[in-house]
């Protein structure tokens, strides 16, 4: 199993990131909430990693903090039907604290807005993991999450609004990132969604 990886960032992009250690370059599946964290490319970084083995592939999911991939280790191991690749969606369409809420809270309105994932499927996350909210284990480490500051907050909400109307998640953060290169870093959730809904019209 690898556990993590650390080495030098060689390429970056909402989904994926390529990690050189030691001459070896490991393709890793990340999601936009790690992607959000990662230096500049060229710099040192260190991911914690998830080993998939199917029996096509073996993928390598990264994770920058170690809530993240608990929480998607406990979507892929304790929820039916939920695989890494929903579970990264999940971790990208909202924060681990937002995501904790929703469950405890029964809102599946809220689950069901993240890019693939159904009524259906929310009502299921909700009913296999609200017991395991107040228990010890994986999910209790996703309560510590660091909260995120305004701004990164700001634009969190920003990206979230988009891929609620519609947009892929990585179309949805760069889109958000052309609206603030434009309106600058006072730009409201509103005035950045107007921005990106209006340069895609």
């Amino acid at each position: 199993m690898i556990t993590f990886l650390h080495g030098k960032l060689v390429e970056a992009l909402p989904t994926q990131a390529i990690v050189d250690v030691h001459g070896v370059g490991y393709e890793v599946l990340i999601p936009l909430s790690s992607f959000d964290k990662l230096p500049a490319p060229g710099s040192e970084v260190r991911l914690l990693t998830h080993l998939a083995v199917r029996e096509d592939a073996h993928v390598l999911y990264g994770f920058m903090s170690a809530a993240e991939r608990d929480l998607f280790r406990l979507l892929i191991h304790a929820v039916s039907g939920i695989g890494p690749k929903t579970a990264l969606n999940i971790l990208s369409g909202v924060s681990a604290g937002a995501f904790r809420h929703a469950v405890a809270h029964g809102d599946v309105k809220a689950l069901s807005q993240i890019s693939g994932v159904g009524k259906k499927t929310a009502e299921r996350i909700i009913v296999e993991l609200r017991d395991k909210l107040g228990a010890p284990g994986a999910f209790d480490s996703v309560a510590g999450t660091k909260p995120l500051t305004a701004d990164e907050q700001r634009l969190h909400d920003a990206v979230l609004a988009l891929v609620a109307l519609g947009y892929k998640q990585p179309d949805a953060h760069e889109a958000v990132k052309a609206s603030l290169a434009v309106l600058g870093a006072q730009a409201t959730v509103e005035q950045l969604v107007r921005a990106a809904l209006k340069k895609g019209a």
